[in-house]
């Protein structure tokens, strides 16, 4: 096949074609090699199904009468009824809404945010924590808080210093007590984490003790808590957010991807009075300078809003915790395997680790897992030797058999 395309986290010169997406609809993709089960709900985004009809009408019912405006000066009623719906949703305390169009922009702006909440305020602090092995998207700021490694090798010239916590092991205070020194030297501007589980970090699981400690940490030392909640939002760990398995609340908190229930780009920082009133004054160089052409898209925000009634009209705690409970019985039979290792499961997400001499993300054996998945009828993107199931909440028991099927399958 001829394309112009270059594709992403995509090496040309050693894949196969990629596999023509023809129609979606529920958890499948329909393709020209037949239908796919998408069982990392396209890259993590899909939340209630593919073309869920109350979000596809929405989006037509807008189109309709209303596309993109300039959202510098203007306002429209499907962003101010997202963002009021969104304040409702968000743990306490976040009370101001920032639009943006995806998720690395949601986590450029908080840091934005928390930068310039430090110099309005007249205080000299500029360092940010991070969590080891986090990942946090690809442009330049959020690879500056991410780990380094063959994701962002060829531009470290571009990304900045930050500090680095372990990731929490053991009795887990090893991370507690790093932040604890870092955060009593008075120079911490905020703390970047990913709740709960790390994403394309391997999806490394931590305990909620650890969470609730470090946001003790921040208050007692004044630090900023950003909480990017791109992937792990929109109940992927068993809840709404993450952060309600504490009931913490960040001072700013990021989502995306499954905010319009993955059918069309648009994302969202949430920030505290506090961070809002250090930028609002009379003096126009506190203005927060940040923007997309595309913020705010009223389409985009006419999709979310439909995805947020859904998630309000819908049993959604009842769903989560039904296919947590078939994802931790599919898990458990792989558990004894000794082809794999390190079963885990955070939520309604389940991964597991293949056995292999050589691991990490460019072990060859991820791209021959992904190439058996597809011949079994089941799009899956493992991270290097770590496979996951992360599928769209409509996905049925018959479903994840298909799924677990596949990866039970491979012969390492």
């Amino acid at each position: 096949m001829t394309s112009a395309v270059w594709h992403p986290f995509f090496q040309h010169a050693t894949e196969p074609d990629p596999v023509r997406a023809i129609s979606t609809e529920g958890a499948y993709i329909r393709t020209d090699r037949g239908p796919l089960l998408d069982a990392v709900s396209s890259w993590w985004v899909v939340t209630h199904g593919h073309n869920q009809p109350q979000i596809v009408q929405a989006i037509c019912d807008t189109a309709g009468h209303l596309d993109q405006v300039i959202f510098a000066g203007l306002t429209h009623q499907p962003a101010e009824d997202l963002a009021s719906a969104l304040v409702g949703m968000a743990p306490a305390g976040l009370d101001h809404v920032f639009f943006s169009d995806s998720g690395s922009t949601a986590v450029e702006v908080a840091l934005k945010m928390a930068l310039g909440y430090w110099k309005h305020e007249g205080d000299g602090r500029n360092r940010i924590a991070v969590i080891e092995d986090s990942y946090h998207g690809d442009t330049i700021g959020t690879m500056s808080v991410g780990e380094r490694g063959v994701f962002n090798a060829a531009y470290d010239p571009l990304m900045f210093g930050v500090d680095r916590l372990p990731f929490p092991v053991g009795d887990r205070s090893n991370t507690l007590d790093a932040f604890e020194t870092l955060a009593a030297t008075g120079k911490m501007a905020a703390l970047i984490l990913e709740p709960l589980i790390l994403g394309a970090g391997g999806m490394r699981v931590y305990s909620a003790d650890v969470l609730a400690g470090l946001r003790a940490i921040c208050d007692r030392h004044d630090v900023l808590m950003i909480v990017d909640e791109v992937m792990t939002g929109w109940g992927r760990t068993g809840r709404l957010w993450a952060c309600d398995h504490t009931g913490i609340s960040p001072d700013i908190m990021c989502t995306s991807k499954g905010l319009t229930g993955g059918v069309i780009p648009l994302a969202a920082t949430l920030a505290s009075g506090r961070v809002f009133r250090a930028h609002h004054s009379t003096d126009r160089r506190r203005t927060f300078y940040h923007s997309s052409s595309y913020t705010a898209n009223p389409i985009a925000c006419a999709a979310a809003l439909a995805q947020v009634r859904l998630w309000q009209a819908s049993p959604m705690q009842d769903r989560l915790d039904a296919l947590e409970t078939m994802q931790g019985e599919r898990l458990a039979g792989l558990a004894e395997d000794p082809r794999f290792e390190n079963p885990r499961q955070c939520g309604t997400i389940a991964a597991i680790d293949l056995k292999v001499p050589e691991g990490g993300y460019l072990s060859e054996v991820g791209p021959r897992l992904r190439a058996h998945a597809i011949d079994q009828g089941v799009l899956l993107r493992p991270l290097g030797n770590t496979v996951y199931v992360m599928p769209p909440y409509c996905v049925t028991a018959a479903d994840l058999d298909k799924a677990w099927g596949a990866i039970a399958s491979f012969q390492v």
